[in-house]
């Protein structure tokens, strides 16, 4: 365990601006390369990968649901998950670690004043990152919190602690999620090196080592007033705030299904010996190997064409932000969530059932999708997605609006 503090006022080029849905696609693609290289590194000797991150937020990717109006592209939700799971192809914690930065982009618009949209958006547009202090133990659910957010003369000041702080490691923005004395969410933001704020590298999952979701301490940390956003509010009117974080946990799980699917391929294809009753002299031609791999390819196409439609119901949600249309957006969300989660789960356990023994050695390092895969899919679970859509369909009960969906 070690205590990790990057400044926010480090010196650094501004990032680049992306102009266009397929130059976003392109730079994503180019990055994933360069990720993919050492991702099976990074997650067997817990490498953290600042540097990747960095070139990350110096490509633009971080800034492309900025608003048009305050400059930026305002990309396409679908395109927002497709480049999430390029991303998450290459190395599913580095997929993941955005997910928080974008949540706070989506919370910003919707409930953000302008003097705090124009400010903050500008500091993304920059190639600032934000990182999340949210989830907590020790509560009574994964929706209640400790963490309390108290008036201090122009101020706030803040006190609590918190678990799977993800992104906090390679931010420079920790946005702290906390009740103030009325019970209402807030969401503040506040500079990495502000006194107070102890980040702690102590994530150990099996699964997605490197998305340093370790714990924040905050001992009496000073807010000022303009950079405190009534987050409640938010789940107080229809929005899109869980959506768009939803779609984009959709896009990782879909990178990672991709990622095992390619390993499988690959796998079977050079070293993968037939099975001795087959009367085959490759595995790649047993039959019962290859419907396999055309299941996997099939419902892998199914959650792509899924997340794609959704991210457009979510587009059309934003535009004209109606009961009936959130509805829809919350509803596609959590159908492209549940297969996602489904296949990402299917396709690492079909690479090991197809690529056989040798694919189990440690050097090789092929678990970490089947890791990468169940830790991923723990985020908001499926039973409940499905639980919101029959409910809807079958009693008419509205889906309950709160981050999760």
């Amino acid at each position: 365990m070690n205590t990790v503090l990057r400044q926010a006022d480090q010196i650094r080029p501004v990032a680049a601006r992306i102009g266009s849905d397929e130059e976003a696609i392109a730079t994503a693609r180019r990055l994933a390369a360069q990720f993919a290289a050492r991702a099976a590194e990074r997650d067997a000797d817990r490498i953290l990968p600042f540097a990747e991150l960095d070139l990350l937020a110096q490509s633009g990717l971080l800034a492309i649901t900025v608003p048009s109006q305050y400059g930026g592209l305002d990309v396409s939700n679908a395109v927002l998950a497709e480049i999430t799971a390029i991303l998450a192809e290459a190395d599913g914690s580095i997929g993941q670690i955005p997910q928080n930065h974008f949540y706070i982009l989506e919370a910003l618009r919707t409930d953000g004043s302008e003097e705090q949209q124009r400010y903050f958006f500008g500091r993304v547009l920059a190639g600032d990152r934000f990182g999340n202090a949210l989830s907590e133990r020790g509560t009574k659910t994964v929706g209640h919190y400790n963490t309390r957010i108290t008036r201090d003369g122009p101020g706030y000041r803040i006190n609590g602690r918190k678990f799977y702080s993800t992104g906090v490691l390679f931010a420079d923005w920790v946005t702290i999620f906390a009740l103030d004395p009325e019970d209402r969410l807030t969401m503040a933001f506040v500079p990495k090196g502000t006194e107070g704020i102890e980040i702690v590298d102590d994530w150990d999952g099996f699964g997605q080592r490197t998305t340093g979701s370790g714990t924040t301490i905050l001992d009496n940390v000073y807010v000022s007033a303009d950079s405190v956003v009534f987050h409640h509010k938010g789940f107080e009117r229809p929005t899109t705030i869980g959506s768009v974080g939803q779609i984009i946990h959709a896009g990782v799980d879909l990178g990672i299904a991709r990622a095992a699917f390619a390993e499988t391929l690959e796998f079977v294809r050079t070293k993968s010996r037939p099975w001795m009753d087959s009367g085959l002299d490759r595995a790649s031609d047993d039959p019962l190997t290859i419907a396999k791999v055309g299941q996997i390819a099939i419902r892998l196409e199914a959650a792509t064409a899924l997340v794609e439609r959704a991210g457009h119901k979510v587009d059309a949600a934003q535009v004209e932000t109606t009961d009936e249309k959130v509805i829809a957006a919350t509803l596609a969300v959590a159908a492209a969530k549940v297969l996602t989660t489904e296949v990402a789960i299917e396709a690492a356990n079909t690479l090991f059932e197809l690529a056989g023994t040798s694919s189990v050695q440690v050097g090789l390092n092929l678990d970490r999708h089947w890791r990468n895969a169940r830790t991923h899919t723990l985020h908001d679970p499926v039973r409940w997605k499905y639980h919101v859509v029959g409910n809807y369909h079958l009693n008419g009960v509205t889906p309950p609006k709160n981050g999760a969906l």
